[in-house]
């Protein structure tokens, strides 16, 4: 296959292949097109071909089309012809589940020579899984009374993750209320005598403890219960209580705290629990399911594919396009557990010079934790990793059910199997989905001294492009992690991506609290850190970086601390520009300890409070000298404490009233995210994002109705749905009488005994009791007057709700809720009727449905109208929200 070359920028740097401004504008303008990727340029004569199967296919060593062969003969022979230098090779894989014993790993004779790529790329059309897990079958009730099962699996794998149907299936877990326990310096002091059944529990070796803080979320495997005390692991305990927001003392005045990995706690429709010395796997799954029937994958590996050299020696000429890439757990929590610090860094040693007291004395810091600092912290490795390579691509691929990070590009060494971190230079990552991912979408940079000030240039990781990638759902269960994050890294372009439902910060860059920049900082001065490390006069690797054009929504979902667009320490010739922050919590920028010498300019934040956050309350840590001007915002105030001293400026930024944005704004957010080639269910402009629509038609004998609102607007592409109104409410209890509604329905179709199901996939309304689900009703182009009215609706972030006209007056006036379901998901919901009950139901993964209380009542003998709904809670706007898979019958 022949190279194109592309234009060059910033001193013969490639240039982003992410579409311009004023192009994508125009593009969204026009509306949303064909979801499928861009198709693969088509190999040329002179390529070398060739072409692999799964395992059991594979009937050939030639590799040729006839005769397919295995990925590993497939390897050896790409080593040979790629030693030689000639041309281009092409790894044709063909669709199905290729099961690895062990990791893909790509080292410098993989790559190709003298400019020619090798590439592993899917066959056209086809889907091509790259998996490290094992299927799960042969299930056998466990249980009879709770609805447990129990499947053999091999002896002596573990996993801290399990996959079913796609999904990630919730560890068994047990929440605590803070006045249950009390936290010790040895572990947990049983408090309420409701919980000493756990000293009795035959796997109590097996649990961990799970706490959500301020900005970090910590895990600490458990040693034994004794009496009232359960005794944690060591030093994964003292880990975990000494530094800051510790679990003992954390800034939050009440954290959240788990208990986790019981067979006993086995007891919500979804959970599971493994035992690896028995080979055992135990799940519970919703009413009436065969597990044999699921999907279900348990993890095997931890690294999937590995891609590196040596800095003589990297990867080169390396092209993976087109592949799914699933199923692996981290297993270090279990061990070491989680001692987190930031942003999936944590600290996993024993640390000799940790002060005997230091529960007490070092739990919000202390100079003997200055000590560990940076050097001595880890980070958590990806599933796919990248590190001493250039000129690597990732194009169009999927990464879906990874139980860390998905993609580490030049991480420290202690997070890459090579044992060779750092190095990372040309590679382009654009296209992908990041989906149901444990830990971090994309990570890129290390944290250790050879990441800032780097020992050999070799080892700078630099010319890095994340493009049109869709970031969705990831951090699952490592909370703390942004969606895409970037620390120590010169020329990186964080362009049109999507970056959504995420617990933390959306997009973060930079590292450091300022201490590894010239001159240091004199607040780390203060803590003692430089009576151990280097106070350096040189710049660090920071520098000359580009976050523009990025969707940002649905982050902040868990924690006080932090935001959606975050940056530590210095990065001069940095600009954050044309980035469309809406739906999210918190800070909109947030410039951290030492950010200097950046911009911050034509933003738009719709919703966040403060706007901007300058953290230079503290004398001398160095947040100075940064531009931000020409914002756009339309609420909260800008936090720069002492502004004029530290030279924070603000320049000409403009506040408006409600959604009222000026064109150029509009030209921001309708120009914000992936291009439209690279759309699917998961992303919020799928249909164009507030204001920016266009009508698509609805077909398959659907009926659209919008009553009494505002602004409506209804379309479909391809199995997608895209529904919007700008309606007051559906509600009628108290004195509100609201019932403003858009709907896309099919007449008549709910019969006795028959269902309307839907998965509500893109929540874009902004207000948190924004209702999108499903409806059913005598007569759904009669609001306010039908009776026979319920609906099931994902209500913001409020769960899912159960409304019902119960007086017959043509109003929801009665409601049940489950107010802990996780709207920052895809989830599923389903009115069921038999005879005059109605029941409603949630799901995660379209099979295993769980209650929304009791069945209620309706007057409803004859068929009734049934489809999907929103209604955005705010007469003056509505945004498109996404559904699929509706089904009535």
């Amino acid at each position: 296959m022949t190279t194109t070359s592309r234009p060059t920028s910033r001193a013969g740097r490639p240039r982003s292949t992410a579409r311009t401004l004023s192009a994508l504008a125009a593009a969204a303008a026009l509306g949303a097109t064909a979801l499928a990727p861009v198709a693969s340029a088509a190999p040329q004569p002179t390529d070398r071909m060739v072409y692999v199967v799964p395992d059991e296919g594979a009937r050939g060593a030639a590799c040729i089309q006839q005769r397919p062969c295995s990925i590993e003969r497939a390897q050896e022979l790409v080593r040979r012809e790629a030693a030689q230098g000639q041309r281009d090779i092409t790894v044709e894989l063909a669709g199905g589940t290729y099961r690895l014993d062990a990791p893909l790993e790509l080292r410098a004779a993989d790559g190709g020579r003298n400019g020619h790529t090798v590439t592993w790329a899917a066959a056209p059309g086809e889907q091509p899984v790259l998996s490290g897990a094992t299927e799960v079958d042969g299930w056998s009730v466990h249980d009879e009374e709770s609805g447990v099962y129990v499947a053999e699996v091999p002896a002596g794998i573990d996993s801290r993750q399990l996959y079913v149907e796609g999904v990630v299936a919730p560890r068994a877990t047990l929440s605590l209320e803070n006045s249950d326990v009390a936290v010790t310096p040895e572990g947990l002091r049983i408090v309420n005598p409701e919980l000493e059944y756990l000293g009795d529990l035959q796997d109590a070796e097996r649990m961990e403890f799970e706490s959500l803080g301020d900005f970090t979320n910590r895990y600490s495997p458990v040693a034994g219960v004794d009496g009232d005390l359960i005794t944690m692991d060591q030093p994964a305990w003292d880990n975990n209580t000494w530094g800051w927001d510790t679990f003992q003392n954390s800034f939050l005045a009440a954290p959240t705290y788990f208990l986790q990995n019981s067979l006993s706690f086995v007891d919500e429709v979804g959970e599971w629990y493994l035992d690896p010395g028995a080979g055992r796997l135990f799940y519970k799954p919703g009413e009436g399911v065969d597990p044999d029937e699921l999907d279900i994958e348990l993890p095997r590996l931890e690294t999937l594919v590995s891609i590196g050299g040596t800095y003589d020696a990297p990867v080169s000429g390396l092209e993976l396009r087109g592949l799914e890439l699933t199923g692996t757990s981290w297993l270090g929590p279990s061990t070491y557990g989680y001692a987190n610090q930031q942003n999936g860094t944590f600290i996993a040693e024993d640390y000799e010079f940790r002060p005997d007291d230091a529960f007490a004395s070092c739990s919000r810091g202390c100079e003997a934790f200055e000590r560990a600092r940076f050097d001595a912290w880890y980070q958590e490795p990806a599933a796919v990793q990248v590190s001493a390579a250039a000129h690597v691509s990732l194009v169009e691929n999927r990464f879906v059910n990874l139980g860390s990070t998905a993609l580490g590009i030049g991480n420290d060494d202690n997070a890459h199997l090579t044992g060779v971190g750092l190095g990372a230079s040309d590679i382009t990552v654009a296209g992908n989905v990041f989906n149901e991912i444990a830990g971090h979408g994309i990570a890129v940079g290390g944290v250790r001294a050879d990441a800032h000030h780097p020992g050999d240039p070799a080892m700078t990781n630099r010319d890095i492009v994340l493009e049109n990638n869709t970031v969705n759902r990831v951090a699952v269960d490592y909370k703390d992690n942004s969606g895409i994050l970037s620390t120590y890294v010169t020329n990186i372009d964080i362009i049109h991506n999507e970056v959504a439902n995420v617990a933390y910060n959306g997009i973060d860059t930079g590292f450091g609290w300022g201490a590894n920049d010239p001159g240091g900082s004199d607040e780390y001065e203060r803590r003692g850190y430089y009576n151990w490390h280097p106070r350096y006069d040189t710049p660090t690797t920071l520098r000359d970086n580009t976050i523009s054009g990025n969707l940002i929504r649905n982050t902040k979902a868990r924690f006080a601390d932090g935001g959606n667009l975050y940056n530590l320490s210095a990065s001069p010739g940095t600009v954050v520009s044309e980035n469309y922050l809406t739906r999210v919590s918190g800070v909109g920028l947030y410039l951290d300890e030492g950010t200097r010498y950046t911009t911050y300019e034509r933003n738009v934040l719709d919703g966040t409070s403060p706007w901007v956050f300058t953290n230079a309350y503290s004398d001398g840590n160095g947040t100075n000298d940064n531009l931000l001007r020409n914002n756009w915002l339309n609420s909260g105030g800008a936090q720069i404490p002492n502004a004029e001293a530290r030279n924070n400026r603000l320049v000409d930024n403009i506040r408006v009233d409600g959604t009222n944005w000026p064109a150029e704004a509009r030209a921001v957010i309708c120009a914000a995210g992936v291009a439209p080639e690279y759309r699917t269910a998961l992303n919020a402009n799928l249909f164009g994002l507030d204001g920016c629509t266009v009508d698509a038609p609805v077909r398959d004998g659907l009926l659209v109705t919008a009553e009494q609102v505002a602004r409506s607007y209804t379309g479909q592409l391809g199995d997608s749905l895209g529904v919007a109104a700008a309606g007051a409410d559906v509600w009628g209890g108290g004195d509100q009488r609201d019932d403003e509604y858009a709907s896309v329905y099919r007449p008549a179709a709910l019969t006795d005994g028959a269902s309307v199901t839907a998965r509500v996939d893109s929540l874009n309304d902004t207000d948190v009791w924004a209702k999108s689900g499903v409806m059913v009703r005598d007569d759904l182009t009669a609001s306010g007057a039908s009776t026979g009215y319920a609906v099931l609706a994902v209500a913001g972030r409020n769960g899912v709700v159960l409304q019902w006209d119960g007086n017959g007056d043509g109003y929801l006036e009665r409601a049940q809720a489950a107010a802990e379901v996780d709207t920052f998901r895809p989830v599923w919901v389903r009115l069921s009727r038999s005879g005059d009950q109605l029941s409603g139901s949630y799901s995660y993964d379209g099979v295993n449905f769980v209650p929304v209380g009791a069945p209620i009542t309706l007057p409803a003998a004859a068929p009734q109208d049934a489809g999907v709904f929103s209604s955005s809670h705010d007469r003056g706007r509505a945004a498109v929200n996404v559904f699929s898979d509706l089904s009535v019958g």
